[in-house]
C-alpha cells in the first residue's frame, strides 16, 4: 500500500508535465478514479442538465461507485503513465 500511494502522490505531479491535454474521456477517468481514491463514493446531488461539465464528472464518478481506494489509486496511476508515454 506504501508503494501504492507513493506511486499515487508521483502521478499526480507527473500529470502536470503532459504537454498535450488529454481528451475529455481521459480527463474524466482521470478526474473520476482521483475523487474515488481521495474522497471515495460520489456524494451529493447529480447537477442539472445545464452544467453539462459537471453532469459529466458527477456521473463519470458515480460509474466508480463501491470500488476501493487502492483499485482507484491504481486506475489513476495506469491512465497518467499510459497518458506520459502518448502525451509527451
Amino acid at each position: 500500500m506504501a508503494d501504492l500511494k507513493a506511486d499515487f502522490e508521483k502521478a499526480q505531479k507527473d500529470v502536470n508535465t503532459l504537454t498535450k491535454r488529454p481528451d475529455n474521456s481521459d480527463l474524466l477517468a482521470l478526474y473520476a478514479s482521483y475523487k474515488q481514491a481521495t474522497d471515495g463514493d460520489v456524494s451529493g446531488s447529480r447537477p442539472g442538465m445545464l452544467d453539462v461539465k459537471g453532469r459529466a464528472k458527477y456521473d463519470a464518478w458515480a460509474k466508480l461507485k463501491g470500488s476501493k481506494s487502492d483499485a482507484a489509486m491504481k486506475a489513476y496511476v495506469d491512465k497518467v503513465s499510459g497518458l506520459l508515454k502518448t502525451h509527451k
